[in-house]
């Protein structure tokens, strides 16, 4: 029976996101649980043969309606709003909106691109301590009417371009540094503890509404502790808010930072702990979230093409289509240790079963532009494939022109890796 109840809630997700905008009318192809995304990789190459545009990516939604269910079950108090600028995939966020995600934007034109989806604009936040006046002007006309500030500058300007906007006061979170995060956004924004009363007598002398606060403990997995102690440093704005005779605040922003797995569990148990701990009594507190690399990582798998070989002694140097200015750019923006799996199309009296140190290099002339060393690979051959699984967060959003080769995989293909039953139910409709 609770197979049966999960294969209907899984039916029941599929069926909305195939109508959704940004999915509707696209192919998506089921996969059942005998064939892996590497298997559906392979028949796009063989079925396109030369003809394939290389490199591309598969978002498997199956993926995200796991992901999402896991974030509703573990963190039910806390609503999610989607990082875009992780991945703007306009695939990705139909899905996410038709399962119910609201969005985090941090420009105008991540809010075009939400709302042309039919998303309703008091789904988004516009997440961005720090906007251009013309930006701001555009929220305004859109109806977007929650912003986040860190500054008496900012102030002035939504007072003058927004008025009507609500603000959430974005805190640096206590020992940001030390928080075993990836990338430590506390180094750009967020308000120190001393200069949180001035900048909420400037809102509030304004006349802007300050709804709430808001914090990022840094991207790329935090240590769960440090959800905690920036929830209770949020406490403190909301209880200073009070004394100043403020409007009561009603939203409590913890940002992103979270990712899938093991460590998403931690930090949902700290998160949970810290909320009942310290808001408990507080009913009328909405809680949201900004995951972004939890959604996107692990649903997209990149394919990218062998164009290039050179044997050294027992060392082998390839070259693919994509590289650290194109989708593989996480290695350096992001710290990424990416890996992957070869799919081999070669002549079949070159297949053995040795290993050999190989160095894969990327399109562009530039040496930088070197994506594994001593990564073991079997003997490759000029149009073989490597794939490389998590592959969707700050991938696609950050890639460059350089050397005009493009910023990012040229197709993206949709697939559900599912049951038998539940493929067979969606091969029907």
């Amino acid at each position: 029976m609770p197979t049966l109840v999960a294969e209907n809630s899984q039916i029941t997700n599929l069926k909305s996101i195939l109508c959704a905008s940004g999915v509707k009318g696209k192919q998506v192809t089921t996969l059942s649980s005998e064939i892996t995304i590497s298997d559906f990789i392979q028949s796009i190459i063989e079925a396109k043969d030369s003809e394939i545009d290389s490199p591309f990516s598969v978002l498997d939604l199956k993926v995200v309606i796991d992901l999402m269910n896991k974030w509703l079950t573990k963190l039910p108090t806390v609503k999610p709003f989607y990082a875009v600028k992780c991945n703007p995939n306009i695939s990705l966020i139909g899905a996410l909106a038709s399962l119910g995600s609201n969005f985090d934007c941090a420009s105008r034109a991540e809010i075009e691109s939400v709302l042309s989806l039919g998303v309703s604009p008091d789904r988004i936040i516009y997440a961005n301590p720090c906007k251009s006046e013309s930006h701001i002007k555009y929220a305004a006309i859109v109806g977007v009417n929650v912003t986040t500030f860190d500054s008496v500058g900012e102030v002035e300007k939504i007072k003058k371009w927004h008025p009507k906007c609500e603000l959430l006061l974005r805190i640096k979170p206590e020992e940001d540094s030390t928080t075993g995060a990836s990338t430590c956004l506390g180094l750009k924004y967020g308000a120190l503890e001393d200069e949180v009363p001035e900048l909420l007598k400037a809102a509030d002398m304004a006349g802007l509404k300050v709804s709430g606060v808001s914090f990022h403990v840094g991207s790329g997995g935090a240590a769960a502790k440090a959800y905690y102690k920036a929830i209770l440093s949020a406490k403190k704005v909301f209880e200073t808010a009070s004394r100043l005779g403020m409007a009561k605040m009603e939203i409590l922003d913890i940002g992103g930072g979270f990712i899938s797995g093991s460590k998403f569990d931690e930090a949902a148990l700290n998160v949970n702990d810290a909320i009942k701990t310290h808001f408990g009594n507080d009913e009328d507190v909405v809680v949201i979230g900004e995951p972004g690399r939890y959604f996107a990582e692990t649903s997209f798998t990149l394919a990218t093409k062998v164009i290039g070989k050179r044997v050294r002694g027992e060392l082998r140097e390839y070259w693919i289509d994509d590289g650290i200015y194109g989708t593989l750019n996480n290695i350096v923006f992001d710290f990424a240790t990416v890996t992957c799996m070869p799919l081999r199309f070669g002549a079949s009296e070159n297949v053995t079963k040795s290993f050999y140190p190989s160095t894969v290099f990327g399109p562009t002339c530039d040496s930088v532009d070197t994506v594994l060393k001593e990564y073991e690979l079997p003997e490759l051959e000029v149009n073989d494939w490597l794939v490389f699984p998590n592959m969707g967060a700050y991938t696609i959003s950050s890639g460059t022109n350089f050397n005009g080769f493009g910023s990012s995989v040229n197709n993206i293909y949709l697939a559900c890796s599912t049951t038998s039953s539940v493929a067979r139910e969606l091969n029907m409709l």
